[in-house]
């Protein structure tokens, strides 16, 4: 009853933004959950400010940040009806509707950042677009997520064996709870607001994700150790609806194309300048960042890869991923 009413009212805000406008402009309406002023949301406003200029005004961007609209789940769901018209989310609520996009959260499959941009900027990439759109998405560009980490109030993790018995706060992702499990600590399915207040009582013992939000979150302060084990690369999305792209003419539908790549290299750059400076912060604050030999943790991983690449097309997508140079 309560997600019936966020939605409720989210959509009768985005109408109520959309109210007054100039019938000879189209008003995008972009949701995030992250903060103004984080990448993903500057990147967003820099896709409309390009999308401006190429259209001469005729189409703008308007960012609804924060979680205005509603978390990801909400918002995912509106933009599939064209409540919003895009959406800048993580890729693991769509793992079990579109599957290809899990292979791209498989723990380990990048080597490096480096490796992830290639695929994602490369012919696999734009497969993986091109496959949400048969459900009512349009794929427009991946955003960089950095690279996941382990943290917790415990100890340093250097081997497997740090890891056993340690309760560790997961997305509500199947993949990720199995992942924890495979190196042997207690998966803990858990809401991100929540985190923070469930490692200062003890309810968990770490969680995992990147520098930004590790610092951002304020997790340094009550989970000072920060092991390097890099296991999920996995980037993010930014989607369009059909519903909304279709009532675009093919020149405004290649201008919103032709923006949103020129936001990637932005993002990109406001990425990593936010990733320099959340480490800086957490190591000021003392945190202990470790680093570990990841072999015996890769290993670890053959029951996942076994759960989540369950036929002859997702293999082939690892091999396809794995063999790009």
């Amino acid at each position: 009853m309560f997600q019936q009413r966020l939605i409720g009212a989210a959509a009768a805000l985005v109408i109520a933004a959309a109210a007054g406008t100039a019938s000879a402009q189209t008003v995008l309406r972009s949701a995030d959950i992250h903060p103004d002023g984080y990448p993903t949301v500057e990147a967003v406003k820099y896709m409309g400010q390009v999308l401006e200029q190429k259209t001469g005004g005729k189409l703008k961007v308007q960012m609804f940040f924060a979680a205005q609209l509603g978390q990801e789940k909400d918002t995912i769901e509106q933009t599939r009806f064209g409540v919003i018209d895009m959406n800048r989310v993580n890729l693991a609520p769509f793992n079990n509707l579109i599957p290809e996009t899990g292979i791209l959260g498989l723990p380990f499959i990048f080597r490096s950042i480096e490796h992830m941009h290639k695929v994602v900027d490369g012919p696999i990439g734009a497969e993986i677009l091109k496959a949400f759109e048969p459900h009512g998405l349009i794929g427009l560009g991946f955003y960089d997520s950095g690279a996941r980490s382990f943290y917790n109030s415990k100890h340093p993790i250097t081997s497997l064996d740090d890891m056993r018995g340690l309760r560790i706060r997961v997305q509500q992702s199947d993949m990720f709870i199995s992942l924890v499990r495979a190196l042997g600590a207690n998966a803990t399915p858990m809401p991100f607001g929540e985190v923070y207040s469930a490692l200062q009582t003890g309810v968990i013992d770490g969680a995992e994700n990147n520098y930004p939000s590790y610092e951002s979150t304020h997790h340094y302060e009550v989970a000072k150790y920060y092991s390097l084990t890099e296991h999920s690369m996995s980037p993010e999305v930014l989607v369009m609806s059909k519903i909304s792209w279709d009532r675009l003419s093919p020149a405004d539908q290649q201008a919103v194309r032709e923006a949103a790549q020129a936001s990637v290299p932005k993002m990109r750059e406001l990425w990593n300048a936010r990733d320099e400076k959340s480490l800086a912060v957490v190591k000021a604050a003392g945190s202990q960042i470790n680093t570990l030999d990841k072999a015996p943790f890769i290993a670890a991983m053959d029951p996942v890869y076994a759960q989540f690449v369950t036929d002859a097309k997702l293999k082939a997508l690892v091999d396809r991923i794995k063999a790009v140079e």
